[in-house]
This record gives structure tokens, sequence and C-alpha cells, in this order.
């Protein structure tokens, strides 16, 4: 039987051996409370129920107790042998009683069915939980001499492989010093022939940086010459661009001093030439009143002309330009 199979029994067992009890428990109270009620003064009439709750209480205990003890494999003495049949005897006792003063023989037997129900209950659920506790015991017995059987088995294989790893380790150890000796012999030989190439190496190396001296010189000599060549012809560029860029200048001023420089317009000179006058008198930071005299055209068309270039000059050098109002 498995474990789990052992768990689900004791499980039924317990619920069987609760359902028995607390059914023999309330019938009890029911059969024997009439009885005291008869047997006790009418003003304490109140009190009738309380023997048959002590009485169940104390089967409820030894039930439980059993059942706790059975399960430990434990044993309480003699007391609770003695308890459980004191128990069981009153209370067969008090549920026959209204029936045996009555002479009623049927009314015994039928009263005397739930006690004593609860009193085999008892005493086989006991022997059941005894009786499945010693399997426990023997089954867990087992299982430790087999596990110890096998811990056994496991060492013994433990030690047989720890003395095959030894005689590995040391074989092996042999195959690591006879491979060291043949290492070491041909690290001396390799020794022996790297130096001999170190040697001829450097000899080669001394007569190829001798020709690289040479040809170096060679090259610095080449480049000096070919620098020496571009430096000169970027000085004519430059000095031919600053004439382009002198000569662009006067020919801008001579533009701007001949436009800035004519008379009043008379009527509204054509658009273009009027934007030209005023990008002249921008950069002269004429007034705007002189561009519109010098245009012809409004004041506001102006203002419009020198806010669009002072943005595209702010735009283009990243520096505000402000021109005379």
């Amino acid at each position: 039987m498995t474990p789990q199979q052992t768990r689900a029994a004791e499980r039924m067992l317990s619920f069987g051996t609760w359902a028995i009890t607390f059914g023999a428990v309330l019938y009890s109270m029911l059969t024997v409370t009439p009885l005291m009620v008869t047997h006790t003064p009418p003003d304490w009439a109140w009190t009738a129920p309380i023997l048959p709750i002590v009485v169940d209480a104390a089967v409820v205990i030894v039930v439980r107790m059993d059942g706790l003890l059975a399960l430990l494999n434990g044993d309480g003495g003699r007391w609770p042998v003695v308890l459980r049949w004191m128990t069981g005897l009153a209370t067969v006792l008090l549920n026959v009683g209204m029936s045996a003063l009555e002479r009623d023989v049927v009314g015994v037997a039928v009263h005397a069915v739930a006690p004593l129900l609860l009193i085999v209950t008892a005493e086989t659920s006991l022997a059941y939980r005894r009786a499945i506790a010693r399997a426990v015991s023997a089954r867990e017995a087992a299982e430790r001499a087999e596990r110890e059987e096998r811990r056994e088995r496991a060492e013994a294989e433990r030690k047989r492989e720890r003395a095959e790893r030894l005689e590995e380790f040391e074989a092996a150890e042999r195959r690591r010093r006879e491979a060291e000796d043949r290492e070491d012999r041909r690290a001396r030989e390799q020794r022996e022939h790297e130096a001999r190439m170190a040697r001829e190496e450097r000899e080669e190396n001394a007569r190829r940086e001798a020709a690289e001296r040479a040809e170096q010189q060679r090259r610095q000599t080449a480049e000096q010459a070919e620098r020496e060549r571009r430096e000169r012809e970027a000085s004519e560029r430059e000095h031919a661009e600053r004439e382009r860029e002198r000569r662009r200048e006067e020919e801008v001023k001579a533009r701007r001093a001949e436009l800035l420089s004519r008379p009043p317009a008379t009527e509204k000179l054509p658009e273009e030439l009027a934007r030209e006058i005023v990008g002249h008198a921008v950069m002269a930071k004429l007034p705007q009143r002189r561009a519109a005299e010098l245009t012809g055209w409004s004041t506001g068309w102006v203002a419009a002309q020198y806010r669009e270039i002072e943005n595209f000059y702010d735009l283009i050098t990243e520096q505000p330009f402000r021109n005379a109002a």
C-alpha cells in the first residue's frame, strides 16, 4: 500500500468514526435528557442535559486521544481503557434507563444500539489505527533498511570509483611527466632554432632598415618639394582670389556710390532697380526715408524691404543687423 492510499484509509476511518460518534452523541442527548428530567426536581429540570453532555464529552475525548496515540504508536496505559469502558457503559445504561424502568424490552434493545455501536466503533477504530501504525512502521523500517542498503552500495561504488580515479590519476601523472620530458626537449630545440632565426632576422632587419631609411629620405625630399610647389600654387591662388575680391568690392562700392548719389526720384523706379537701391542703402546704413526718396516707393514698402534684408543678414551671419531709422 502506498503512502497516499494509507492516508486515504486513515481519512476514511476518521470520517466514519467521527460520524458515528457525533450521531451516537446526538441520539444519546435526545434519549437521556427526558430520563434526567423525570428524575430531577422540577426547579432543577434545566440541569437535565448536563449529564449526557458530560458523558458524551468524555466519549469524544477518549475517541480523539485514542486515535492520536494510535497514530503515534503510543500507549496511554490502563486509565484510558477504564475511561473508555466507563463512559461506554454509562452511555448504555443512560440510554436504556427509561425503557428498563418501563420494562420495555424492545425499547431497551433499540436504545442500546447507538451506545453499543459507539463502544464497538471506538474499539475497532483503535484497533484499525494501531494496525495501520504498525503497518506504517514496518513499511518505514523496510524503507530505512532499503535506503541503508542503497547507501552502502553507493558507498562501495564511490570507493571503487575513487580507486579507479586514483589509478587513472597515477597513470595520467606518469603520462604527464613523460610528456613534460618530451616537451622540454622540444622546447630546447625550439629555443635554439628561434635564437638562430632571431639572429638571421636581426641581420635581415638591419639590411631592410638601411634600405628603408634611404627610401624614406628620398620620399621626404620628394614630399618636401611637392609641399613647396603646392604652397606656391595655394599662395598664388589666394593672391588671385584676394585681387578678384578687391575688384568686386570696388565695383560694388562704385555701383553703390552711383545709386545712392542719384537725385530723388520723381516717380517709382522699376522694382528690380528699387530693390537694388534699397539693398545698397541698408548696407550703407542710410535712413529708410532716404531710400524711399531715391526709389520713389512708399516708406512702408521700403521698411518691409529693410526688414527682409536685415532678417536675411541675421540668418546668414548669426549676428543682429540694425539700421538707423
